[in-house]
């Protein structure tokens, strides 16, 4: 494809045909207008994978996309389904003067370079889903599959952005023991993951997972993107804070926890939580008081979270993470659903929250020279996604705005970074 679009340059740089005389520009509107909202993000990406300069239009009708009106583009548009308007230069000199007004809370941030993307996740996932490969599955955003080996083997340089998937790094197996220590598939994974932790020269899942976790903690500090949802974003801080300690019982690693276990973790080591305690009961399918899922007492009518309103012009980077054509987002149940907000460390910033049941359900942070987010839950559009569920269609959902969420952080990115305003 891509050979194709440079070849239409040249023949038309050599021909002076193919496009209107007169400059245009092409607008993907991302409010309730866009037929498809999550293909625009796929049409972005192509876009950047092909060298041609866009705008994102913070907070402009949803967060829109201004991009050189290319004949490429506009069809590649129409294959995908997703509504798009070609408009004149001084169309789009109006609408980039109204972004500019001191007055309005808009941007326009200019996208660089398509991000090079790698989801963390085992190579055999059943039973579960991820919504994040669903979804960059479906608006074509291409991403590579990596794993411990790929990760101890120092394969996460070659990558801007990395995504958990709903993985356990405590070593525990996801806590699935009490109800599912008896099922095919948790016997297999816990084979699995103990051929691979002596492979790599571990004695212990929860000491390879733990090498993992700080592996992907240096790569953060040294600029990469990190980007976590349910139970990876608690037990990746819960695991970085036990660095030493050992919280596994026996049927998770052969011996016996540290009975003193919680008095000798370091929170300080965490990216997001604080203060929480851990869970001791191996049958409890929690891993500690971070997560709101057992408390919680919300009927799924009522389950919805606020996402809060950034100033575009001093605070792009949230403004980016949030940019949606709804600010009221329902919710949906996950092993990690919510955050308790008592356990958040105050530099975290909370992008989208339940006020009333004090928690947190979208949270960002810098750590080093790079940035993580924390979406709790598992799947946008699936409030109580069980064990062995079928993937959810996105075809049914293509404007979903919890999955949204997911596809702001992909091009978060490959954003021109301005310098904070002081």
């Amino acid at each position: 494809m891509r050979s194709k679009f440079n070849l239409f340059l040249v023949l038309f740089l050599l021909c002076g045909i193919g496009l209107p005389l007169k400059s245009t520009s092409l607008f993907i509107p991302m409010d309730k207008s866009q037929q498809n909202h999550l293909k625009a993000y796929g049409i972005a990406y192509w876009v950047l994978k092909q060298e041609v300069e866009m705008h994102w239009l913070l907070n402009y009708r949803g967060g829109s996309f201004l991009i050189k009106h290319l004949k490429p583009i506009e069809d590649e548009c129409v294959i995908r389904g997703v509504s798009y308007q070609i408009i004149a230069d001084a169309q789009a000199n109006a609408i980039m003067q109204e972004i500019a007004s001191p007055e309005a809370n808009m941007d326009a941030v200019k996208l660089e370079k398509a991000p090079r993307v790698a989801v963390y996740s085992p190579k055999d996932k059943a039973p579960w889903d991820d919504a994040v490969t669903l979804v960059l599955t479906y608006a074509e955003i291409p991403y590579d599959v990596v794993y411990d080996e790929e990760i101890m083997t120092d394969k996460l340089p070659l990558y801007d952005w990395l995504h958990l998937h709903h993985e356990d790094f405590t070593g525990q197996y996801g806590r699935f023991w009490y109800a599912y220590r008896g099922q095919k598939w948790y016997q297999d994974q816990q084979q699995s993951a103990e051929d691979m932790a002596r492979r790599l020269g571990f004695g212990k899942v929860s000491e390879l997972k733990l090498a993992v976790a700080k592996k992907i903690r240096d790569f953060t500090v040294g600029g990469g993107f990190l980007f976590a949802m349910c139970s990876a974003t608690d037990s990746y801080d819960i695991a970085l804070a036990a660095d030493g300690v050992d919280i596994c019982e026996n049927m998770f690693d052969g011996d016996a926890a540290d009975p003193g276990m919680q008095n000798k973790i370091d929170f300080s080591h965490c990216f997001a939580f604080n203060d929480f305690i851990l869970s001791k009961n191996p049958a409890e399918y929690e891993f500690s008081s971070i997560d709101a899922t057992q408390s919680r007492r919300i009927p799924e009518r009522d389950d919805y979270f606020a996402l809060f309103e950034f100033s575009a012009k001093w605070d792009p980077v949230p403004t980016m993470l949030c940019q949606n054509h709804e600010k009221i987002i329902k919710g949906f149940m996950g092993q990690t659903t919510a955050f308790l907000k008592k356990h958040i460390k105050n530099e975290v910033l909370i992008m989208g929250e339940n006020k009333a049941a004090g928690e947190a359900r979208y949270i960002h942070g810098e750590y080093g020279k790079g940035t993580w987010s924390f979406y709790g839950g598992h799947d946008p559009e699936d409030y109580e996604h069980k064990v062995g569920d079928p993937p959810t269609d996105l075809k049914l959902h293509p404007n979903s705005p919890g999955y949204r969420l997911i596809l702001n952080n992909i091009l978060f990115p490959a954003a021109k970074k301005k310098k904070q305003k002081t």
